[in-house]
């Protein structure tokens, strides 16, 4: 059987209005910091509605790719727009809360323990964790590979293989979520701060603090752009 005859879709109009957006800036050379021309501007010069100007921002805004300031335009976050395609971003919406639900459950938990059977090693290896993330952090990225090493470093302190199990099960439900925080305009240094309070908790075996900093977090963690879009909004 082949897939190439399966029925065609309609591209949607913003989809393409995304596409020349995309070229727009790589043949324009614009760079991070950039502005876009403004909206009405768009929708004049590509022969759409501004609906659907506005429409494509959003999905750039989505992806953490532009920044609309109120009142001030919007800007270029990186030095290209390598857009997701729409399909990908309404499955990740569909899955995040479910994702977002289960860290809170099982992180929660995982720091508490933690604070009660953490070793000298583990503190040791969660600020090393920190460390990587301010760098990272400092370095003008979000900080990615540092937060993943601190929440690896919490459920290890935790020293529960079940538990450690169900996180290994949705590590890559988890990457998804913390790419789709970290990329929230002013994230990586609230996330740092927060895993500071976290690991604070910890150092000090106070189990029920260590619990509420971590279920703070994973509550911020959850507020993304990505869940305020309505997908289905189209122009």
């Amino acid at each position: 059987m082949t897939d190439a005859l399966r029925p065609m879709t309609k591209q949607r109009l913003y989809e393409q209005v995304l596409d020349r957006l995309r070229q727009y800036v790589a043949e324009s050379g614009l760079r991070a910091g950039d502005r876009l021309p403004p909206e009405r501007d768009l929708a004049q010069r590509l022969g759409v509605s501004r609906a659907s100007v506005k429409q494509a921002i959003v999905v750039l805004e989505v992806q953490g790719l532009v920044e609309a300031r109120h009142g001030g335009g919007t800007y270029l976050v990186r030095d290209s727009l390598d857009v997701e395609p729409v399909e990908k971003l309404v499955e990740r919406r569909r899955r995040l809360p479910d994702v977002l639900e289960a860290r809170e459950a099982l992180e929660t938990k995982l720091a508490e323990l933690a604070a009660e059977r953490r070793t000298d090693e583990d503190l040791a290896a969660m600020r090393l964790a920190l460390a990587r993330m301010a760098g990272e952090v400092e370095d003008g990225g979000h900080g990615i590979e540092g937060d993943r090493l601190f929440h690896a470093a919490v459920t290890a302190a935790a020293h529960s293989s079940l538990l450690a199990e169900f996180m290994r099960s949705i590590a890559d439900q988890i990457a998804e979520s913390r790419t789709e925080s970290l990329r929230q305009p002013g994230r990586p240094g609230r996330s740092l701060a927060q895993h500071q309070a976290i690991l604070d908790a910890i150092a000090l075996q106070r189990p029920g603090q260590a619990a509420a900093a971590m279920r703070r977090h994973v509550r911020t963690v959850a507020k993304v752009r990505l869940l305020d879009w309505e997908p289905e909004g189209e122009q």
